[in-house]
């Protein structure tokens, strides 16, 4: 038996079940432990393809596991994430369905990704990954800044942030990839100034700065496709 192809696979699992522990958190009430759990299996996430790469263990059934895995643990469990923020700020019973469109929406963008053959440098719309921890750090954000807090608390705030990120999952929107192919400024520029902000926002706010980062990443993929345009 051939015990290392199965590694990365079990690196996936522990992935999905992140996911699905972090929704049992979530649903209990306890939303910051489903951000904690989004962290943690986006490391497990990372790991399996770099296990993968390093043992040379490709498989389509890891492939398929993976995107399986990340629909629940970075579509799902943030879509909860934020039916339950709704809720605890709204009487309606209708309203907090709404945000399960980022489940949806996750579930199309990870298909669109397994076909694209687009995103080698570039990412097309925003990653799944990206949208979840935005998503499950917003709780630590409102609770920093108080007068940003009671905006973003507010149920048409936050069902708009639903509709908004699930269009830019699947928006042909060219995002910054962290891939070196060299290590010049000039090449980089972006990819280094993404680093830069995203090590400001961790290190002024902690969890608080990663919306922060994720807007701001954002923003520079959008600015530097234009300057692509009028280069």
């Amino acid at each position: 038996m051939n015990i290392k192809k199965h590694i990365p696979n079990t690196l996936t699992s522990l992935n999905l079940l992140c996911g699905m522990v972090g929704i049992v958190f979530v649903l209990d009430g306890d939303i910051s432990w489903g951000a904690y759990l989004i962290f943690l299996a986006a490391l497990f996430d990372f790991l399996d393809g770099f296990v993968a790469r390093i043992l040379q263990v490709h498989s389509e059934i890891g492939k398929q596991l993976d995107s399986l895995a990340d629909l629940v643990t970075f579509g799902v469990l943030p879509s909860f994430i934020l039916f339950q923020m709704v809720s605890e700020n709204t009487d309606s019973e209708i309203l907090p369905y709404i945000t399960l469109v980022v489940g949806i929406f996750s579930a199309l963008r990870l298909a669109k990704f397994n076909i694209d053959t687009r995103q080698s440098d570039k990412f097309i719309g925003v990653p799944t990954p990206a949208n979840a921890l935005l998503i499950s750090t917003l709780p630590f954000l409102i609770d920093r800044f108080e007068t940003l807090g009671e905006f973003l608390s507010k149920p048409e705030v936050l069902i708009a942030l639903s509709i908004v990120m699930s269009l830019l999952l699947v928006a042909e929107l060219p995002l910054i990839a962290l891939k070196f192919k060299s290590y010049g400024i000039k090449d980089n520029l972006y990819r280094y100034l993404t680093l830069v902000i995203g090590l400001v926002c961790v290190l002024a706010f902690g969890l608080a700065g990663i919306p922060l980062l994720i807007i701001s990443y954002i923003g520079l993929s959008v600015v530097e496709g234009l300057n692509s345009k009028n280069a």
